[in-house]
């Protein structure tokens, strides 16, 4: 049975981060406040997380720019994020978040259901990732003894080049939607979005093999 994951909730009013906590208890996993992005920030340096749900408007540091600083650090650049926001979406705010690699929006008032099926699905893919970690260090295991090692950190060395090459292409592909400012499509989005997170698992698995037993 997987441990509980941590699922981080931004909003600089209690009522809405109780609201939040209504909502997401019946996933029964650890629901963690912050009341602003510098309590956000401290809370990521502490814990893991499968998900933060945040706010955009917030005094002092805004939504964006705690995202900002989240895609900014090694540790958590990789954690999804869900903005919340009770403003309409315009295309400006879209590419903003795209810029700091979040990778949901959610209009307040939201659909409970809608928000809860989210959720769930990162949490899903954070027992996951966790999954692969264990597996790929086992696997690793398995192979240094067999092979002396060798043969293992070539493999991974070549997996982990095509890894790199995988995400600088993406990154080209972010910058390029931020930079022309333009109304993209659904599926263009959506198939920005899946590969996002394929690469991020990929990403994961490498560093497990490369990482010390």
């Amino acid at each position: 049975m997987p441990h509980k994951a941590n699922i981080l909730l931004v909003d600089d009013r209690d009522d809405n981060l109780t609201a939040l906590e209504a909502i997401l208890t019946s996933l029964d996993q650890n629901l963690v406040r912050a009341s602003s992005g510098e309590n956000a920030l401290k809370a990521l340096l502490e814990d893991d997380f499968a998900v933060i749900l945040l706010d955009v408007m917030m005094p002092g540091m805004d939504g964006f720019e705690t995202a900002a600083h989240i895609k900014q650090r090694e540790k958590t650049k990789d954690v999804p994020i869900i903005f919340l926001t009770g403003a309409g979406i315009d295309r400006h705010q879209v590419f903003r978040g795209y810029a700091s690699r979040s990778i949901d929006y959610l209009t307040k008032p939201f659909d409970p259901w809608v928000l809860r099926a989210k959720v769930e699905v990162f949490v899903e893919l954070y027992h996951t990732k966790q999954q692969l970690r264990e597996q790929s260090r086992m696997l690793r295991r398995e192979l240094s003894e067999e092979t002396g090692g060798a043969s293992t950190r070539s493999v991974v060395a070549d997996l982990a080049k095509r890894v790199a090459e995988i995400n600088t292409s993406l990154e080209l592909l972010r910058k390029r939607l931020v930079n022309e400012e333009r109304e993209s499509d659904s599926q263009t989005v959506a198939a920005v979005r899946d590969l996002d997170r394929s690469v991020a698992q990929l990403t994961t698995l490498v560093e497990a093999m490369r990482g010390p037993v």
